[in-house]
């Protein structure tokens, strides 16, 4: 029996969305209270049980490198003004899980991302989160909701919910073939379809299970008319060579890729800390 044990989480793009902060600073850094959204993928991936994790970076994001790096003269000096509870937020990840860097040197799309951590993968299945997604479930994370589908399946797993037409089409929806509970077994993957052609509302949101054989089909993938290779396309071509699932899962998705979500996730995130939620009910409108 396998044991998903590794991670990648692509973090290269430019968050056009989120200009002009993101000339400087980069998107998956953008905070929800005190704390980076990627940040909270990675608490996700701790929590699922991942231990090891490949983050893939560009050119103007050493800051996230840095983040998740020792900072031994902010440690110094909270040791020595007795604020020692600050380290065990500073380093909530030191002994939990290693993280590696792969440098995306142009921005060629999703399969191109993933396609660079095929020697991380090591021939072993491996989750993948999308950093724009940030996920809250307190009782089992989305991502380790995939792994226990793919440990079910032996398959591939796209992370799905239902949601409306008009939302779908933004994103990538699956074409069903067969339901059991929560899982679907599919038979293609739709990138931002128009909406008179939805096949479904099963959206894909940011969260994966990928078999190794994902790079077989990733090197398959057509460049678009503007030279990127979709992971979608990749799990499309799979899922009409062998089973491929798409699950279901319970959870809130915020869309930190666009200023809304950004909004929506720190105004509930602040309702759920005990020492600002009272005076964010204050705020908010009667």
């Amino acid at each position: 029996m396998f044991k998903i044990t590794k991670a990648v989480i692509p973090a290269a793009g430019f968050g056009t969305r989120h200009l002009p902060i993101t000339k400087a600073v980069a998107k998956e850094m953008l905070p929800i209270l005190d704390r980076p959204a990627i940040d909270y993928v990675v608490e996700e991936c701790v929590e699922s049980g991942i231990t090891e994790i490949c983050i893939v970076v560009s050119r103007g994001k050493s800051m996230i490198a840095d983040y998740f790096d020792r900072a031994p003269e902010i440690e110094a000096s909270l040791k020595h003004t007795g604020k020692e509870n600050y380290l065990k937020k500073i380093n909530a990840y030191q002994d939990k899980v290693r993280i590696n860097y792969v440098r995306q040197p142009e921005m060629r799309g999703t399969a191109y991302a993933v396609d660079l951590c095929k020697e991380f993968a090591s021939g072993e299945p491996f989750a993948l989160l999308f950093p724009d997604d940030v996920m809250y479930n307190p009782e089992k994370t989305v991502t380790r909701q995939l792994m226990e589908a793919c440990y079910e399946t032996g398959t591939t797993v796209v992370g799905v919910q239902d949601i409306p037409p008009e939302q779908a089409v933004k994103y990538g929806v699956m074409l069903p073939l067969e339901r059991r509970g929560k899982l679907t077994l599919i038979g293609g993957y739709q990138e931002k379809p128009a909406i008179a052609d939805l096949v479904s509302t099963l959206t894909s949101l940011g969260r994966f299970v990928l078999t190794y054989d994902i790079f077989e089909y990733i090197r398959k993938v057509k460049p678009t008319i503007n030279g990127e290779y979709f992971l979608s396309s990749a799990i499309d071509m799979m899922a009409k060579d062998k089973p491929v699932y798409s699950y279901t899962f319970d959870g809130t998705r915020y869309d930190m890729g666009c200023r809304e979500g950004f909004l929506k996730a720190n105004v509930e995130y602040a309702l759920r800390d005990d020492d600002l939620r009272e005076y964010v009910k204050e705020l908010l409108p009667k």
